[in-house]
């Protein structure tokens, strides 16, 4: 060493005559050339990482030749003599930060690949372990290369050498996953991801090689070594890949991991799937989300959404096998989305719940039904800002209850419409999308206050489309507002044949709900439904949100989540009210539906705003028409809702003079249901159709509605 210390003129003799030696020396047995490498790698090791170039240079071309030999001589069974004398490129590229230096140490690594691939057994470990850290590197011609033959040692070296290989095969993933989060090169990224999709491919063609396979290291039962050694690392790396890159390369990775699930997954067993869901739930782990809060959101917007749809449909495809083992952790990650301050993943837990029931409902089992329930509860009453507003106000009041004006604006007015048959947008979230968010993240920033009010804003964001959740979940999406298309559409054309018929109307998941689950359900929605009334109610509260910069020039109000939530849980009540095989829960049906009826009837009738009395117009029609289409052998039941709706009716059957003098008599208050009915109905035929059911089906007439 003393020879190479000169700066101007080292001295190579003894490193050459250490080469020549060696050379002379390699038919001595492995054994002891393993105690001789000792000596002299760590020589090499050294003289590689001289500062002086030519010096460094003369010991890696060396060790090249020296290399060469050996790999000629190829490796017996059970011996590792190759790890050894490969094992100065590895530390030479490791410490030596010349480029000239690396470069060539790629190139004689690819040089044996390329030559000698069929001798190589042990080796393969040191030569990944080079790619590997030349992976990292910003030098465009070091990654290239190296990358290149990482490439043909996984498309070609594999396809013919895979039993040799097999030992390094987790090494090799490892080496491309290095490749993939290597950001200034994204074009080498996404080849990279598209390589670890062809590992896959080896490891479903040839498990029984996994399951041969024996290390001194490894003590695993055969059947599960096809796991350890072949989908596990494939699995893990790219989660490593989805938690280190930029969006672009991460979303591919992302794509690439539940692809490979989803096709090769009917060859897992039950216990690798717990494995496997340990890796995905890390990319919702709070801890190793991006600390800047524009990142986050980012993170959220994309990735955690992306994630969890994709999540939700490997459950469905395999969910004979994942129903006891994930339906819990699902759960628990939807719960945990829409507490995220983060309006699209928020949205995405409602609509990925509502997918998971949907396509997989028919095949729960009662237990299942019970926890879906339980979260659907557990998220409805997390969602509900009741800090943020005040407790609903008295029934006794002389102020008046409604103070919603045309001029408020609805809160859900921003909201994303769903797809035209009322199913969730699939997970594709635009830029803008993205941008929206991380502005709304700066706009928090600069303007404390408006934390408090975005918080507001997701959580009723979250209350409207779980009650459309709900909705779609027992009817089936889109025929409610089918329903509704209907009930509008026959009230216009004629109200003597006034029959709506909804075909899709047993899709729906109702039949395997038991009456508590609808029940459970249905205090959801009411409990959804008062709180909406109350905030609508409370000009106070109002008032000062919009004073506070709230949702815009104008006060907020929650008309929609207050008509929506009534109107989904008088569906379930009179579904189940006219169900035969729900005889058993009928006098507790019929009690709640007399009970919300009379609520919402009475609540109504003290509206004075016009446009809040509009947005009640399908809310009524849906109900009178629900009156109207109960059997004439449960005709108890109209004449235990007559007395809340024959006051506005007996008003629109008497005319005009004796309107005005009902009026002033019940202080203008009852005829508000007529007159928002005949806004959109051909009114008076529509009364006089429910006037003349509900006496026939008595056999008392009109006397029955107190019309003279």
């Amino acid at each position: 060493m003393d020879e190479l210390l000169s700066t101007t003129h080292p001295r190579m003799f003894s490193l050459q005559k250490i080469v020549e030696i060696s050379y002379y020396n390699m038919g001595r047995i492995r054994l002891q050339w393993s105690r001789i490498w000792e000596v002299i790698g760590d020589h090499f090791n050294k003289v590689g990482c001289n500062p002086n170039e030519d010096v460094a240079i003369f010991a890696v071309d060396s060790l090249r030749q020296l290399s060469m030999k050996f790999l000629e001589k190829g490796e017996l069974a059970n011996f590792r003599f190759q790890k050894d004398f490969l094992r100065p490129f590895e530390h030479i590229m490791k410490r030596n930060r010349s480029p000239t230096i690396r470069d060539m140490v790629v190139r004689c690594i690819a040089q044996m690949v390329n030559s000698q691939a069929a001798n190589i057994r042990s080796g393969w470990k040191n030569i990944f372990s080079v790619f590997h850290l030349a992976a990292s590197d910003q030098d465009e011609s070091i990654v290239e290369l190296a990358f290149q033959t990482t490439g043909h040692i996984v498309t070609v070296v594999f396809e013919k050498h895979f039993p040799a290989t097999i030992d390094s095969f987790q090494d090799a993933v490892k080496c491309l996953s290095e490749f993939a989060c290597n950001a200034a090169f994204p074009d080498t990224s996404m080849e990279a991801i598209r390589l670890i999709r062809h590992c896959a491919k080896y490891v479903s063609d040839r498990p029984q090689a996994f399951k041969e396979y024996t290390s001194d290291d490894m003590n695993v039962a055969p059947e599960d070594r096809v796991w350890v050694r072949g989908w596990f690392p494939i699995l893990f790396e790219l989660s490593c890949i989805i938690n280190r890159c930029k969006l672009d390369v991460r979303t591919r990775g992302l794509t690439v991991m539940f692809e490979i699930m989803k096709t090769y997954g009917h060859t897992y067993e039950k216990h690798w799937w717990q494995d496997l869901f340990r890796i995905v739930f890390r990319i919702f782990d709070n801890m190793k989300l991006p600390e800047q809060q524009t990142e986050k959101a980012e993170w959220m917007t994309t990735t955690c959404n992306h994630a969890l749809y994709a999540i939700c449909d490997v459950f469905t495809q395999y969910l004979e096998v994942l129903s006891d083992v994930l339906l819990d952790d699902i759960f628990a990650q939807l719960y945990w989305c829409v507490q995220q301050d983060n309006e699209q993943l928020a949205r995405s837990g409602t609509n990925c719940l509502e997918n998971v029931v949907i396509l997989n409902g028919e095949k729960f089992t009662l237990e299942i039904w019970d926890k879906t329930c339980n979260c659907t509860l557990d998220i409805f009453k997390t969602t509900i800002p009741h800090a943020n507003c005040p407790p609903p106000p008295s029934p006794v009041s002389e102020k008046p209850l409604d103070t919603v004006s045309q001029k408020s604006v609805d809160i859900h007015d921003s909201i994303q419409p769903r797809s035209v048959d009322n199913r969730p947008q699939a997970p594709l979230v635009s830029a803008s999308a993205v941008n929206e968010e991380v502005s709304k993240i700066k706009s928090t920033a600069k303007f404390p206050e408006q934390k408090l009010f975005a918080a507001l804003l997701i959580k009723c964001v979250v209350q409207l489309e779980l009650i459309q959740t709900i909705d779609n979940i027992v009817f089936f999406p889109a025929t409610s507002k089918k329903e509704d298309a209907e009930n509008l559409a026959a009230a216009q054309r004629d109200a003597v044949d006034f029959d709506v018929r909804v075909d899709t109307q047993d899709q729906g998941m109702y039949r395997f709900l038991t009456s508590q689950q609808l029940f459970k359900l249905l205090d959801c929605l009411l409990e959804s439904h008062r709180f909406a009334k109350a905030f609508n109610s409370n000009n106070e509260q109002r008032t000062a949100l919009w004073k506070a910069g709230f949702k815009g020039k104008s006060k907020p109000n929650l008309l929609k989540q207050e008509t929506s939530s009534l109107a989904c849980g008088l569906r379930i009540l009179f579904r189940m009210y006219m169900d035969e095989s729900r005889v058993s829960a009928w006098e507790e049906v019929q009690q709640r539906l007399l009970n919300v009826c009379s609520e919402a009837l009475s609540y109504f009738l003290t509206l004075t705003s016009e446009s809040h009395r509009e947005a009640w117009t399908n809310l009524l029609l849906l109900f009178l028409t629900k009156v109207l289409k109960i059997s004439d052998n449960r005709v108890s039941m109209r004449l235990r809702i007559q007395p809340h709706i024959s006051s506005p009716i007996r008003i629109g059957m008497r005319g005009p003079r004796a309107a005005v003098q009902e009026l002033s008599e019940m202080n203008q208050a009852a005829p508000r249901l007529h007159c928002c009915l005949c806004k959109a109905t051909s009114g008076l035929a529509l009364c006089s159709l429910i006037s003349s059911s509900l006496g026939d089906s008595v056999g008392e007439g009109s006397e029955s509605l107190g019309i003279p």
